[in-house]
Parts: structure tokens; sequence; C-alpha cells
């Protein structure tokens, strides 16, 4: 498991999807190693699963740059890896974000997405229900950001925005093979084990249970939050 440029992508505690997966996978008995790639470092292509967080716009731009640069995670996902991109990092995987004045930005083009800076900052609870093909629950998160992301043909919206602003035209996210792009902090795979799992089966296969115990509460607690029941 590799988690990209935290030095410079991991400003609202999207980390914590790296301690999810490992959590995990441990307690099902799957080996687990985790290389953190600074951005001064080349990205291996030997990973499973990649992972990259949320930022500020001048860190977004130096990472944009570098990963078009070293080319390094293109090839693993060109390999079979799985990519699970927050926020900045999600806007990074289209073919352009908003700079710092709004100025577009190139991306590195993994995913068919452009990115623009919005009119009003998204901030708050976000619950979305998933793409039907995925058999994912709903999902529940934060968001904290400017973008606003056109989605391309070559990608699916992860889910439908029950509450929140998302990619700002009724969806939230998007995915596109093994490819997975939100604007969810919390951190994500926290507040939806189910993703996690997701991402972890492409990789190793059908996963045996585990309990669940400890994330459904946390998952009905911040969803009771938005959507009372």
């Amino acid at each position: 498991m590799v988690w990209v440029y935290p030095d410079l992508l991991s400003t609202y505690g999207d980390q914590g999807n790296v301690l999810v997966l490992e959590q995990r996978a441990r307690a099902r008995g799957i080996p687990v190693e985790i290389v953190h790639v600074r951005s001064a470092d080349p990205v291996p292509e030997g990973g499973d699963i990649y992972l990259i967080g949320g930022g500020e716009d001048r860190p977004q731009i130096l990472a944009a740059d570098r990963l078009r640069r070293d080319g390094g995670l293109h090839r693993a996902v060109g390999q079979g890896a799985a990519l699970l991109a927050v926020c900045a990092g999600y806007q990074i995987m289209g073919s352009a974000f908003g700079g710092e004045e709004g100025q577009p930005v190139a991306g590195i083009e993994l995913l068919d997405i452009s990115s623009t800076r919005g009119q009003r900052r998204a901030v708050g609870e976000l619950a979305a229900n998933v793409d039907p093909a995925l058999e994912l629950p709903t999902l529940t998160g934060f968001e904290n950001h400017m973008g606003v992301t056109h989605l391309g043909p070559g990608v699916r919206p992860l889910s439908q925005t029950v509450v929140g602003t998302g990619n700002g035209d009724g969806t939230e996210g998007c995915y596109a093979g093994k490819v997975v792009g939100t604007y969810l902090h919390g951190p994500a795979l926290a507040r939806n084990p189910a993703l996690a799992d997701l991402l972890m089966s492409w990789i190793v296969g059908p996963l045996a249970p585990i309990d669940d115990g400890w994330y459904n509460r946390l998952r009905q607690e911040r969803l009771n939050t938005v959507i009372p029941t």
C-alpha cells in the first residue's frame, strides 16, 4: 500500500484512510506493507493500492507537477493497482484544476474529469447514494473545497448527493476501473468501511467478514446528523 506525497497532501486527516485499510487487512490476516512516498521520491510501480489526500492550492500544484514528471502512478494503475484520490488529490487526477487565482493548472489525466474553482466554498457534511453497480451503502463524509468537477464520458459518478455539494452537479466523486476519486474527508474509509473493502477486494478477491461494530456506530452517528431517522 502506497501513501503518495504525505508531505504535500495530508491536510485534512486523510492519512486515516491508510490506517483503516491496514487495520481491516490485518484483521483478516492479509499481510500489509505501507510505503510513504514523499514528493522528492519516485512513486514506486509495484504497489497494490495507492492513496493520495487533500491539501491547499500551492502543495496541490506542486504535487501535480511532480506526479506528471514522475509517471510512476500512471504506470502502477496501468498494471492493475487500485487508487483512492481525495479532494485535491481527486482534482489532480483529471486534465486540469483551478490554481490559486483560479487559473487552470494541468492535471495528470488519470481520470476523464476537469475541475474549476466555484463561486462558493463547499463546507459541511455530505451524504450520497452510491452507483448501484458498486453495491455500497450510502456514503458519509465531510467536504471542504472550492472545486467544481466536470465528469467526462470515461468515468461514472461515484454517487448522487443527498446532502452537500460534491462535484457541483448533483453527483459526488467518480470512478473508472480501479480508480476512485472523491471529495469525502472524515476520513472517508473510516466512515465508509465498505468502500475500503471494495478497494481491497479489487486486489485480493472476496473478503472474509470482520467486526464492523465501531465503524457502523460512527457511520450511523454521522448520517443521523444530516439524514434524521
